[in-house]
């Protein structure tokens, strides 16, 4: 008995290795597949197909063979390849910007000493400061419109609208959310411009304004603050709302008092998806600004004609060569810092938010 028992076990240790020698094979099969179509495909090479091709099959007979095992590898290469690709990335992007950083000065580039700010031709000049100014009033103006308005809008739906009002509410709000952005900035290059230079109450010298601009991106990022704060504010539990109102509170007592304070984290995450949206919009932008390479006057007038860092990319590369290209790049460069800092401050925010509600300072 105790011999058949050892060979059962010998078997299944045996069958053990044997399934974990073949899945070390695929691992590491998938693994060259990838790399030898990374490389082909920076060479421009034809067997970029053929490293494709072999991933396909080796992760086709992975999956026949250990499909769970074949599921949790596939996860781990694509987060390795995402965090490779978004790396490579940003080293392009800075070698890109280096000319044009020495060629500058890293404050020469960001300031506004220069006169003119930006000379494609004869004696090249490119600052970023009015394309920095620009984005910032842009970026403010917008998260001014649609973080109030979409917290707001986010616990109408939540807390206060009717079952069936909820039910029209959130679906309407997420399909605006998928309204193309050349939309939005169309709209606001044939009312808003001419509203604004026809207007009395505005009578502005030319079309195109920051304001503008800020209007129609903060509605553009409206819906998509209410569907995400929504979400929060609806996963707070219910019995912490209920234990507010049996003690006494009222409604919005409750809503400010807990549901808010619980559901910062996702607020906050709401709102700045919409600082995002915000800071990388380029359609609008660019259809709705005039592309002047001044800075506003004063430099605070949120009615004046500028750039942001976005439109002056998407208005000038089809006509760029050389060390423009690379001003360019640098303006790219800077707007990822830009929204680097803003996500890590943010960051800073909620983690320290979150220490406060859990009783810890």
């Amino acid at each position: 008995m105790s011999s058949i028992n050892n060979r059962t076990a010998d078997r299944i240790v045996h069958s053990v290795r044997t399934t974990d020698r073949q899945a070390l094979i695929v691992g590491v099969a998938s693994v060259v597949c990838l790399l030898g179509a990374f490389v082909g495909f920076l060479a421009g090479s034809s067997l970029t197909a053929v490293f494709v091709a072999g991933f396909l099959l080796v992760v086709s007979y992975g999956w026949y063979a250990r499909q769970a095992l074949t599921a949790k590898g596939l996860t781990f290469l694509a987060t390795v390849s995402t965090l490779l690709t978004m790396g490579l990335i940003i080293v392009f992007v800075l070698r890109e910007a280096l000319p044009a950083i020495r060629y500058m000065g890293l404050i020469d580039l960001i300031s506004y000493t220069n006169e003119p700010m930006w000379n494609t031709g004869g004696e090249q000049i490119y600052s970023l400061a009015p394309a920095l100014v620009g984005t910032v009033i842009e970026t403010l103006l917008a998260v001014a419109i649609a973080g109030p308005l979409g917290v707001a809008g986010a616990l109408f739906i939540s807390e206060v609208a009717p079952g069936w009002l909820r039910e029209i509410l959130k679906p309407g709000i997420e399909i605006l959310a998928g309204i193309p952005s050349i939309v939005f900035g169309y709209l606001g290059l044939v009312v808003l411009n001419p509203y604004f230079s026809s207007s009395s109450a505005f009578g502005l010298p030319g079309l195109g304004s920051l304001f503008a601009v800020g209007l129609v991106v903060g509605v553009m990022a409206l819906p998509t603050v209410v569907s995400v704060a929504e979400d929060a504010i609806s996963s707070v539990p219910e019995s912490m709302k209920q234990g507010s109102l049996a003690l006494g509170a009222t409604d919005w007592q409750t809503m400010t008092g807990i549901t808010m304070p619980a559901a910062f984290s996702g607020i906050s995450a709401a709102v700045l998806l919409g600082v995002g949206r915000a800071v990388g919009e380029t359609m609008a932008a660019t259809v709705i600004l005039g592309n002047v390479t001044e800075l506003p006057t004063p430099v605070f007038d949120v009615f004046d004609n500028t750039i942001t860092l976005t439109s002056l990319i998407a208005s000038q590369y089809g006509n760029a060569s050389g060390l423009h290209v690379n001003a360019l790049f640098a303006a790219g460069a800077v707007l990822f810092v830009t929204v680097m800092v803003i996500s890590v401050v943010s960051q800073m925010i909620e983690h320290r938010m979150v220490r406060r509600l859990g009783g810890k300072q």
